[in-house]
């Protein structure tokens, strides 16, 4: 009899049956306040009626284009509607399925582009687990041990991670700028250098914020050096950070923008976009893919754009992630295990450290399992196990953020005993 790897463990012990809005409900019948949208991923709650509708329909017509040998009505429908939030001059598409295939899709392309070898990336970022991803991955070893020699050509840089040092936010930033200039002039020459890839929040790194000025660093450098700046929005796009792009919080223009995710509300599809002068220095046959673009997730796509333009989403990402902000704040004055709040809009995390500002995973393993069993499904992240991470879907309320929040008070007041 066949059954799943032994290394796929779940998060939570939750056999789910269906999916409604912020609730997920088990084969027992019970719900559970769904605060991991699937890893970011159900942008729209679970079962949208706006999504499922349109997917039902494309089901009907065509499920299926391959769209290097065909094109369909959805692929098209869809790139028109991108371009009318992503930023300029961003105006062309490539469509995947993953986020590591963007990645992967990028770094070509900005090879390609540039004739250029190197990548510089940041401490603690992830961009996948594929061999070329998982290269540009270091938010943890167990996402790049055991496979190399991983892909050459990656450079790493530190990330201005503020609370990890101990510094201030202006601290961290000036810190990071001066090692990546420091990078720059013994590990990889700007000429020998095709892009900088960064997430705008590090998200299995820790949910840990960009600063605004780190982020202008990149690109003030990237335009000195002719090197091409990847912003990584498999995570923070899409209303994630309570702008429409997590790089908007920082004004910036990447070269190529990768995105997933919360693109299709829990269909497959990831794309990258550039501006199209660049994206023609790509070599011909190197984009292309049996399932990118698939209709379904097109039409998904489509009616996922539409839920969060009509019914606001994104000012309710900010309006409803500086709640949870506060409120999580409020908690963590009174338990001194928990050493930070942090993130952006409707991505926030609470890291967890010991007396000696250690990072503490047992601490943050008991409250996460608490709030499980107390009905509110969590995740962790962190290097080191330590951060519990909060991604209700964008359509969450300011009761349902309330009922999140009495549900973590108690579960951290009730494993405090470990303190």
């Amino acid at each position: 009899m066949a059954k799943l790897s032994p290394l796929l463990k779940q998060a939570t012990p939750v056999l789910a049956d269906h999916g409604e809005g912020v609730y997920l409900y088990d084969t027992d019948g019970r719900r559970h306040l769904d605060f991991t949208a699937g890893i970011g991923v159900t942008s729209t709650g679970h079962c949208h009626p706006r999504v499922v509708e349109a997917a039902q329909q494309q089901v009907g017509k065509l499920i299926h284009g391959q769209y290097t040998t065909v094109m369909h009505e959805p692929l098209l429908r869809l790139t028109t509607r991108l371009g009318d939030v992503l930023p300029e001059p961003l105006d062309s598409l490539f469509f995947l399925n993953s986020g590591s295939e963007a990645v992967e899709a990028s770094v070509r392309l900005a090879r390609q582009a540039t004739g250029r070898q190197n990548v510089v990336s940041f401490a603690g970022g992830f961009h996948g687990r594929t061999m070329g991803a998982a290269a540009l991955t270091t938010a943890g070893t167990k996402f790049r041990a055991g496979i190399g020699p991983l892909m050459p050509g990656v450079a790493v840089a530190p990330f201005p991670q503020a609370y990890r040092y101990g510094w201030s936010e202006a601290e961290a930033t000036s810190f990071a700028l001066r090692e990546l200039d420091y990078l720059l002039a013994t590990v990889s020459a700007p000429a020998d250098t095709a892009a900088f890839m960064v997430e705008p929040v590090l998200g299995e790194g820790g949910y840990i914020p960009a600063p605004p000025g780190f982020l202008e660093g990149l690109r003030e450098r990237a335009d000195r050096h002719g090197i091409l700046l990847i912003v990584d929005e498999v995570q923070t796009g899409f209303g994630r950070t309570g702008r429409f792009w997590g790089h908007d919080h920082a004004g910036i223009r990447p070269d190529i923008l990768i995105t997933a995710k919360g693109l299709a509300s829990g269909f497959p599809l990831s794309a990258i976009a550039a501006p199209t002068e660049l994206m023609e220095r790509a070599w011909p046959g190197s984009q292309g893919g049996t399932y990118g673009g698939n209709a379904v997730s097109c039409a998904a796509a489509i009616a996922t754009l539409d839920v969060i333009q009509e019914e606001n989403l994104v000012d309710n990402a900010a309006e409803t992630g500086a709640r949870l902000a506060d409120g999580l704040r409020k908690i963590a004055a009174d338990h001194p295990r928990i050493g930070d709040v942090r993130g952006l809009g409707l991505m926030q995390a609470c890291e967890f450290t010991g007396p000696d500002g250690e990072p503490d995973a047992a601490a943050a393993q008991r409250a996460h399992k608490a709030a499980v069993d107390g009905g509110l499904l969590l995740l962790t992240c962190g290097a080191h196990g330590n951060v519990v991470r909060m991604i209700p879907p964008l359509i969450v309320t300011a009761e349902q953020v309330d009922d999140a929040l009495e549900l973590w008070s108690a579960a951290v007041s009730a494993t405090a005993d470990g303190d």
